[in-house]
């Protein structure tokens, strides 16, 4: 632990009086609410779109970085919009296949320490910036009709899981979730199977609320749910 973090840590334990603490959850809350103003002022008019997640890490050039540029590029030939970080990585390559096709390509990107960079291809109009995570996954959510998630750490997990639970527990409408790589994410799905499963903590029909898959051409798993429910916003 550095001398910067464990400074972080004693400056969140350190007593404050009640005028303080009141003042500074005020502001909080004050920022908080524009985040939201201002996300749902922009978004509510970018029509459906699908929000693709992915590592910020990953290289062009490199297979997952193609794989989803060309996922984006034929979602937006379909008629959806892409919704990513705004970031590097996946995030890039999907705004890329998304600005490539003509699409709308939107960027929500989230202020960090490190590896926070917007991508070229985000449409200006369409580029927002969140300091709070739980702000950003709400735009994620409520302005997509559905979900790709390519190979990335532990904010893809996050993401992923956060669609995976709203649907689950009924707080969203059961859109299509795919899971993009088998290789990568096949550990994780018999993880699911034979661990969470077999202690009884999902049902074996949970598995049924995502479909794991290889190629770009699978986006037809979104085409096929839309063919019946057609193509409109969830908000």
């Amino acid at each position: 632990m550095t001398a910067s973090e464990e400074e972080r840590i004693r400056k969140a334990f350190s007593d404050k009086d009640w005028q303080e603490i009141k003042a500074q959850d005020t502001w909080q809350i004050f920022k908080i609410m524009s985040e939201f103003v201002e996300g749902f002022e922009k978004m509510s008019r970018i029509g459906p779109c699908v929000s693709i997640f992915g590592s910020a890490r990953t290289k062009p050039d490199t297979r997952y970085y193609l794989l989803a540029e060309e996922i984006a590029y034929q979602l937006t030939q379909s008629g959806y919009g892409v919704i990513t970080g705004g970031e590097m990585g996946i995030m890039e390559a999907g705004n890329k296949g998304a600005q490539r096709a003509g699409g709308k390509s939107v960027g929500l990107n989230i202020k960090l320490p490190f590896e926070q960079t917007s991508n070229p291809f985000v449409d200006h109009d369409k580029n927002l910036m969140f300091d709070y995570f739980f702000v950003r996954k709400v735009m994620f959510t409520k302005y997509a009709q559905g979900f790709v998630v390519l190979p990335g750490g532990f904010g893809t997990l996050d993401e992923f899981f956060e669609a995976l639970t709203l649907i689950q527990t009924k707080k969203i409408g059961r859109f299509p979730i795919v899971l993009v790589g088998k290789e990568y994410w096949g550990k994780l799905f018999e993880w699911l199977q034979t661990v969470m499963v077999d202690e009884g903590n999902i049902l074996p029909e949970d598995l049924s609320l995502f479909k794991l898959v290889d190629e770009a051409h699978e986006k037809s798993h979104i085409d096929a749910f839309y063919s019946k429910y057609l193509l409109k916003p969830n908000f």
